[in-house]
């Protein structure tokens, strides 16, 4: 027991100094941790929600818009193919969660033979993957998507939901967001230390849908409208507040997209003539359908529509070639970061509704903090006062490694940037408790072999080995119980886990390799006749 393997001491020192190398951030300002060199340590642990404050977003994805928009590009694809093949065909439209179309003299044979309904049959079954057929009397089709398609096409949409909302929050400059899917259509998001709630739920929600549409100079905006749209254009409102005679500015502009958002590769706001705009860049394939739009349409105005509304109508005085371009509509220098970060992340595959919101104040954070921190020590100095009156001088042996445990587990979290939560320090207080528990194990063994008559190097090498298994077997219990809180979990409930396996797997060293070093080392100096147990 006197004789402990020279590895075992090397890895003790490594990871003692790890454990204050990696803690001693936490003690420093934001400023003084900046200030440190690169190669030194200078990440501190990341606090939750509960503790920092900041904004608990719950969203709705609409499942509905995002299979009427299928649809209508199904209905589209339709017409394309029956005329491409010449066969005829009335009603065409949407009906609930299906498409229905009425072929013209259904069995009246075409080309090869084939009746006009086969052929209508045998065209539009192939039209889309996923698509289901029915066909009933008088030549009418039915088609839908099956279960399977709309399930992964839901999964699709909740996916890409998630992946451009972090895109979003990520470029609003918030560090560590909890952002997950929960359920089939909602996803949460925990934007810690945030202070501008409002303009995170303008940033997130907005489906930034951006489409680029020639004008109808026949209408000029502000002047007469015609009742209804002609055909091929629609009405689109004015972004901004501008009103006249009591009604929003409307535009009528063509129905046809010039050039869509989805070949953005950059935006960024910057300045034109002392004003705040935004510019913008297309890929290759974008470029060369907005050199081909400008070319064709010179001197005449065209749309810059985002999620349905205008921001801006310019006219188009010369070709645009090089595939970039600014967008101008009054902004403040907020609104052109804000629409610059919407163009980069993408647009969003579906609208999202805010169904709950809670924001939490820095004053209650620092409460919980607080509360916290005296629930930490008062955990601390019962679990020390009990150990020293219950084994003496292996007690304090016992609360030196619980102070190296807790340095080691701030120093994990730290590197790691895990996130501290309220449940989390409800975690560390839980570890303090089994982290004396392995020793209160082996001291008992200790005192077991003792009494049976063994000297006392034997009783302390028997009481390490005897323990042992009982030590591994609660902590592993444990440690599952951690892993499917983690993997079950959401939000708080996570930190706590994420804290505890941390603290299950720190105690474990302390306890059967630091507490046991430091009593090898105290028998090899004092050799007491006695062990103080």
């Amino acid at each position: 027991m006197i004789r402990f393997p020279r590895w075992k001491i090397v890895l003790i020192a490594l990871v003692v100094a790890f454990g204050f190398a990696f803690a001693a951030p936490n003690l420093l300002t934001p400023a003084q941790r900046s200030a440190l060199p690169s190669w030194l340590p200078n990440q501190a642990m990341n606090l939750g929600l509960d503790l920092r404050g900041g904004s608990h977003l719950l969203l709705e994805v609409d499942v509905r818009s995002i299979f009427r928009e299928r649809l209508t590009n199904l209905i589209q694809s339709m017409r394309t193919e029956l005329r491409r093949e010449r066969i005829p065909y009335r009603n065409i439209g949407a009906v609930a969660d299906a498409t229905t179309v009425t072929i013209i003299d259904p069995d009246k044979a075409g080309p090869g033979g084939t009746t006009n309904i086969e052929r209508a049959r045998q065209l539009l079954r192939g039209i889309e993957q996923g698509i289901e057929l029915q066909a009933e009397d008088g030549g009418k089709l039915t088609l839908r998507y099956s279960e399977e398609a709309r399930r992964e096409r839901l999964n699709q949409a909740l996916v890409q939901s998630i992946e451009i909302v972090r895109r979003r929050v990520d470029e609003f400059g918030t560090t560590e967001p909890t952002i997950q899917r929960q359920g089939e259509d909602r996803i949460l998001v925990q934007l810690p230390g945030v202070d501008d709630p409002e303009r995170v739920k303008r940033l997130i929600g907005r489906t930034a849908k951006m489409t680029f549409h020639l004008v109808d100079d026949r209408f000029p905006a502000g002047g007469p409208m015609p009742a209804t749209p002609p055909a091929g254009t629609m009405f689109a409102p004015l972004e901004d507040a501008r009103v006249t005679g009591g009604q929003s500015v409307m535009y009528v502009i063509q129905r046809r997209v010039m050039v869509s958002g989805d070949t953005l590769v950059d935006s960024q706001p910057t300045y034109d003539q002392g004003q705040p705009v935004v510019s913008f860049r297309f890929d290759s394939i974008g470029a060369r359908k907005f050199a081909q739009a400008t070319q064709q349409n010179v001197g005449k105005p065209f749309a810059i529509v985002l999620d349905g509304k205008i921001i801006s109508a310019p006219v188009i005085r010369e070709p645009i070639l090089g595939g970039s371009g600014i967008i101008t509509g009054g902004f403040t220098v907020e609104e052109a970061q804000d629409l610059s970060v919407l163009l980069r992340a993408g647009a969003l595959p579906a609208p999202m509704t805010i169904l709950e919101e809670r924001t939490v104040g820095p004053d209650l954070g620092a409460d919980s903090i607080a509360a916290g921190e005296i629930a930490c020590v008062i955990g601390f100095i019962l679990v020390v006062v009990f150990m020293v009156l219950a084994y003496s001088t292996f007690g304090l042996f016992a609360n030196v490694a619980l102070i190296m445990n807790l340095i080691i587990l701030v120093a994990a979290m730290s590197l790691l940037q895990a996130t501290l939560t309220l449940p989390g320090i409800a975690g560390i207080v839980l570890t303090m408790g089994m982290a004396v528990d392995a020793n209160v194990l082996i001291f008992e063994r200790i005192r077991e072999e003792i009494r049976v008559g063994r000297s006392m190097l034997s009783a302390i090498e028997a009481g390490y080995q005897r323990a042992f298994s009982a030590i591994i077997d609660s902590n592993l219990t444990t440690l599952i119980a951690a892993i499917l809180l983690f993997e079950f979990g959401t939000g708080p409930v996570r930190g706590f886990a994420v804290t505890l396996a941390i603290g299950l797997m720190t105690s474990m060293f302390t306890a059967i390799m630091l507490t046991r070093y430091i009593i090898s080392v105290y028998v090899a100096l004092r050799r007491p006749k006695a062990l103080p147990v």
